[in-house]
């Protein structure tokens, strides 16, 4: 593939346990009960907003902008306790030296996306990044589109490497290959019913989809 699109959040970022503790505490905070790892991989979803009903969020309660915002400061004031996934680093400078164009999308607000790939000094590694104008997520795929158009990316030559079923949704509308890696948000069972190619976790690129390496 000449051009990579990576995720961040869960697919080259460990976050999925902040995000648990971070959702764990507005629960607390509104006496609904807490979530784990398991049950949180298993309901994460897109838009978030649904995934927050899953939980227990009542909306006629409450706006849902509120435990949005607030869930961003928790996550904000824990990101520096997140490291990458293992071998993030390694595949990233592979892909660089193979001459691969690589490119960020994510569901993230784009200057947040952008603070938090220079706090863990990968922004040399893309070429392009693209996050979304608000911190609700609704979804990243014309972001992803606009990406291609200003980048002229090759459709046929790239491949988007991400976590969740929602980035095999917006692969498709782009037009591009998917591959979906099972240590991130959401479960391999999940991952698996998109009919995308489901890696274990990044290493599994190197001998799977690299085998050059």
């Amino acid at each position: 593939m000449d051009s990579i699109i990576w995720d961040w959040n869960g697919t080259l970022l460990d976050d999925i346990g902040l995000c648990i503790r971070s959702i764990n505490t507005l629960l607390k905070d509104r006496n609904l009960t807490e979530i784990n790892q398991e049950t949180y991989r298993e309901v994460f979803s897109f838009p978030v907003k649904e995934y927050y009903k899953a939980v227990g969020f009542d909306f006629e309660k409450e706006d849902f902008s509120i435990p949005a915002h607030q869930f961003i400061d928790l996550y904000s004031n824990g990101f520096d306790s997140c490291p990458l996934q293992s071998s993030a680093k390694e595949v990233l400078t592979f892909l660089m030296k193979k001459g691969s164009r690589q490119f960020v999308l994510s569901a993230m607000e784009h200057q947040m996306l952008e603070s938090t790939l220079a706090a863990k000094d990968l922004t040399h590694f893309f070429e392009g990044i693209a996050g979304i104008q608000d911190h609700f997520a609704v979804s990243k795929t014309e972001q992803g589109k606009k990406l291609i158009r200003d980048f002229n990316i090759e459709k046929e030559k790239t491949m988007l490497i991400g976590d969740t079923i929602h980035d095999y949704e917006v692969a498709s509308e782009m037009g591009v290959t998917c591959i979906l890696i099972a240590d991130g948000h959401q479960s391999k069972e999940r991952l698996k019913q998109t009919g995308a190619v489901v890696i274990d976790n990044l290493r599994d690129l190197l001998t799977m989809v690299f085998p050059q390496y």
